[in-house]
């Protein structure tokens, strides 16, 4: 067998990811300056140091209809990943979220002997729980972002560490902690995906129409997702109700200028309730998705400022309940009563709490080079 390597493979299959694998290498760096990085990501990985062998864009599928065509080039790409592996014998390969892809590298890295680290792992405790062995089996180390998670995988035999949320190294919380919201402001995350953005937001703005009869000083303020014009979401938005589009570098202020919010789920609600801004949670799908929906998830709750102390902090309208008539009542109350709204305020400092401390990516960069020390 050919020598190891003083080199690292990460891979990562989207932004987030790309994000979470740069801000990691440039700590496993720090660690070992002599160490050399490799593996898939873009260009935050890339400034980091990465040398991208192949950029993410390629395996940066929407749903199934779209991953049958590109079944040749995946396999193709499964192939020439083991080819460089075998070649490079990196001492470890780390995997970030991406559970489609990566399960298949974790089998390929350690069919050839090389340790794998899965960090910010696939929530498979909300579906797919029998997903548990394959891990046991293929990965050495599970490195948790969820309080929860390391319980749910340890009972599974699994070996996994919670790290904390690598959000608290991104969102700058003490500077935001600083401003005081505007009590006249009501922020719109509409989500990034065209779907969610078609089927939320003029139930959002609906929902804008209902308020500004009752509270006719309020302001409305939509967070504007990389990649989505400006004009796409004034496409769903009435023009006789006054808005702001405010810019992607701007959305964290955006979250804490607001006195309440209206956002689709996703890691957006997560990022709103650290910065501590009371926000109603919507989700919307098709009839024959819900259905199925239904049948194979397994948690009480979608968001995860829910999931997270395992009680409704924040309302979530899902599915048949993701419209203005649902969401109005919520944010009536909020805005009628702010001492309701003061409640949940109170109730997500005590989860920012719970979550942990940042110097998430310096703690799981210490635990894979101490563990791969000890080998």
């Amino acid at each position: 067998m050919s020598k190891i390597n003083n080199s690292i493979w990460i891979n990562a299959g989207e932004a987030s990811g790309d994000m979470h694998g740069a801000l990691l290498a440039s700590k496993l760096i720090n660690k070992d300056p002599d160490l050399k990085i490799l593996g898939m990501g873009g260009s935050a990985m890339e400034k980091a140091g990465c040398d991208i062998r192949y950029p993410m864009q390629l395996i940066s599928l929407v749903g199934f209809t779209e991953v049958f065509p590109k079944l040749p080039r995946l396999l193709k790409l499964f192939g020439q990943i083991k080819d460089i592996l075998k070649a490079e014998r990196p001492k470890a390969v780390i995997l970030i979220d991406c559970p489609d892809f990566n399960f298949r590298v974790a089998k390929i890295a350690h069919e050839l002997g090389i340790p794998v680290y899965y960090y910010i792992t696939p929530q498979i405790w909300a579906w797919r729980q029998g997903r548990a062995k394959f891990l046991q089996k293929y990965v050495r180390k599970i490195l948790c972002i969820l309080p929860f998670e390391q319980k749910f995988f340890k009972d599974r035999g699994v070996d996994a560490q919670y790290v904390g949320h690598p959000l608290l190294d991104l969102i700058p919380l003490a500077e935001l902690d600083a401003i005081d919201p505007d009590p006249n402001l009501v922020g719109i995350l509409p989500g990034s995906r065209s779907k969610e953005i078609s089927s939320l937001l003029p139930e959002f703005a609906k929902t804008a129409e209902m308020l500004l009869a009752d509270f006719p000083y309020l302001k409305f303020s939509i967070a504007r997702a990389p990649g989505v014009t400006e004009k796409k979401l004034r496409s769903f938005w009435p023009s006789n109700i006054p808005v702001t589009i405010n810019q992607p570098e701007n959305r964290y202020r955006l979250m804490r200028n607001s006195n309440v919010i209206m956002a689709a789920s996703g890691t957006a609600t997560l990022e709103c309730a650290l910065i501590g801004t009371p926000t109603l949670v919507a989700y919307k799908m098709s009839a024959f998705s819900a259905f199925l929906a239904r049948k194979i998830i397994s948690v009480k709750y979608v968001s995860l400022a829910n999931l997270i102390p395992d009680k409704p902090i924040l309302p979530e309208c899902l599915l048949e309940k993701a419209s203005a008539k649902f969401f109005y009542p919520h944010m009536r109350e909020w805005i009628e009563n702010p001492a309701s709204a003061a409640a949940v305020r109170n109730e997500l400092k005590d989860l920012r709490k719970m979550i942990g401390e940042p110097g998430v990516a310096d703690r799981v960069a210490e635990i894979i080079h101490d563990d791969l020390n000890s080998l």
